[in-house]
This record gives structure tokens, C-alpha cells and sequence, in this order.
């Protein structure tokens, strides 16, 4: 018998009964992240065959100085507001540039997970007291929002990390279109993009030998266990990752392997499973120069610079906004 917590994630039950509801089932990625799941996603970065956090990593410590040229940002303040901040990691080596150019940098890191919100805010106060931060957990655009309502200063926005990849290109575009919204003519753009490779690179990046992506995708099933009393056994579930090169998109799949049924207390509902069958969990979009370019396009933006890693694995790509 499951006990369930005092209080339910309503939105997150309203979500997984929607998902498992559809004939081709699917959970939203955005679940993966509670205190272990950001764990295991610090593993994934920095295990071997996960290349995207190294590529980025070495653009930001070669660089960010060249960015910073790049933004022609206001010598005397600025706002540096990164959207899904996760252990700002590559962000620290671009806040340790600003210092370096006396540039007065207010960071304010924005995620779903307070957990890896407080963490980084209380490594950065440790590591770059320099620059003032303060953390922040919600609605990306929300902040946004409250941001220009009460500061006037220029603002750096940063998307890193090919999170955008996480999405369909419908939705990048229109996530894109909404930052753009928010932005002023003074104001920076900064997103990360994996870039289209050889294929078997990509496929061992999601599929680690230690490991740590098949538990990252199993633990979304152990928090429908944990919090809303499902009573999933992870053994009879198998992670899945594929790639097709045509389109660039990889995406992962748990799969039933046997005929199954599974009960959700908080929903008060049984799902059934036939053998084989799959829950779409997550997927990552590689780009090519082209849709890149459609990106900009489709969200009133213009690109000002693009910037690689020395294999030419990730782009972190510079826009701003277009003169109206």
C-alpha cells in the first residue's frame, strides 16, 4: 500500500493521467527534476559520452570574453538572467569575464528546481562574491516580466545547455518569440545549440555506459511512485534511446516489457500496458545552420554572432533584437 504525501503536485498528477491516457503515451521531460533527478543530471554532464556540457564548457572558458565584445553591453550595469540555470557550471566561467572587465553584474539564475537554485546561488556567493546574485524559482517569462517592470538596466539572457532542443520546433519557436518580447533594444540573447554530428556520437550520449540516462528516465516513474502512489516496478521497463539523422532529433522511450497493468492512487485509475509498448519521455533536437537561422527568423531576432567548440560539436549563438 502506497502512502501518499500530505500534499499532492496537482499539476504534475493532472499531466501524467493526460499522458498515460493516450493511446501513444508520453510523460513531459520537465518531471525528471527533483532532488535526484538533478543529481543524476550532474552525472549525465559530465560522464563520457555526454559531449554537449564539455563543448560548451570549453566555448564559455575560451571565449566569453569575446562574447561579452560581442553583447556591446553598457560598461556600467547589467542584469545576467539564465533560463533553466540548473549547477551554472559553464555560466560561472562568463560571470568570472564581467568581473574581470569591471562590468557590475547583478545574475539572477531561474529554475523549475529550488533545489539547484539555492545550491548554485550559495556556490556563487562562495566562488564570485563580486557578482550579486539572487535566485530565482518560477515562470520564466513571469520573471522576465518583473524583471523589466523594475530594472532598467541592460539585460544578458542565457538559454544554455540545448535545452531548446527539448522542444518541437513549433514550440522553440514560439518559446524564442517570447523571450524576444521581453527583451529591449540593449538587451542580449545568448542559446546553446547542439549541432547536427555523426550519429553514433549522438545515440552513446543518451544511452551512457554507466548508466546514469536509463536511471534519469526510470526515476520519473519512481516519482509517480513516490508522489502520487503509483505502483510502477522498474524492472519491467526498459530505456530506449533513438536518433534519426534526417531530421536530427533524439528522443527516449521507456518500454513495457510484458503485459502490465499499473495503479496510480492519487488518480485513482489503473493504466494498462501491452508488451512493448512505449512512453515517449524526452527529446532532443540537433540543428543544422538552417534551422538555426529559422529560429531567428521566426522570433523577430537577427543573429549578431555564433560561436563553436574546436569540433564544431555546439554552437552558442549570440541574437538580438530587431530594430521595428
Amino acid at each position: 500500500m502506497n502512502t501518499l504525501p500530505s500534499q499532492i503536485n496537482q499539476r504534475f498528477a493532472q499531466d501524467v493521467e493526460e499522458g498515460l491516457s493516450l493511446q501513444l503515451k508520453k510523460l513531459p521531460s520537465k518531471y525528471f527534476y527533483d532532488k535526484k533527478g538533478d543529481e543524476l543530471f550532474v552525472k549525465i554532464m559530465h560522464c563520457e559520452e555526454y559531449y554537449p556540457t564539455d563543448c560548451e564548457l570549453e566555448i564559455l572558458k575560451e571565449q566569453s570574453t569575446q562574447i561579452i565584445q560581442a553583447c556591446e553591453l553598457p560598461k556600467d550595469r547589467i542584469n545576467v538572467i539564465e533560463l533553466g540555470a540548473g549547477d551554472g557550471l559553464k555560466t560561472r566561467e562568463l560571470l568570472k569575464a564581467l568581473v574581470q572587465q569591471r562590468i557590475e553584474t547583478r545574475y539572477m539564475p531561474v529554475d523549475i528546481s529550488a533545489n539547484a537554485v539555492e545550491g548554485l546561488v550559495s556556490k556563487l556567493k562562495r566562488e564570485i562574491p563580486q557578482v550579486e546574485t539572487s535566485g530565482q524559482v518560477g515562470d520564466y517569462f513571469e520573471i522576465l516580466n518583473e524583471v523589466n517592470a523594475r530594472s532598467e538596466r541592460a539585460k544578458l539572457i542565457l538559454f544554455l545547455g540545448s535545452t531548446i532542443g527539448n522542444m518541437m520546433d513549433e514550440v522553440a519557436h514560439g518559446f524564442v518569440r517570447a523571450i524576444a518580447e521581453n527583451m529591449k533594444e540593449n538587451d542580449r540573447l545568448l542559446i546553446g545549440f547542439d549541432l547536427k554530428k555523426e550519429p553514433d556520437i549522438v545515440r552513446a550520449a543518451y544511452n551512457d555506459k554507466e548508466g546514469y540516462t536509463r536511471a534519469f528516465n526510470m526515476n520519473l516513474l519512481e516519482r509517480i511512485n513516490h508522489e502520487l502512489g503509483g505502483n510502477f516496478d522498474l524492472n519491467k521497463f526498459k530505456h530506449y534511446p533513438v536518433y534519426n539523422p534526417q531530421t536530427g532529433t533524439a528522443k527516449s522511450y521507456l518500454i513495457s516489457l510484458c503485459d502490465q497493468e499499473v495503479y496510480i492512487e492519487a488518480l485513482q485509475k489503473t493504466f494498462s500496458f501491452e508488451a512493448w509498448e512505449s512512453i515517449h519521455t524526452e527529446i532532443s533536437q540537433k540543428y543544422s545552420k538552417s534551422g538555426i537561422e529559422a529560429i531567428a527568423k521566426a522570433s523577430g531576432l537577427q543573429i549578431e554572432q555564433t560561436f563553436l567548440d574546436q569540433r564544431a560539436y555546439f554552437a552558442d549563438v549570440l541574437f538580438k533584437k530587431l530594430s521595428t
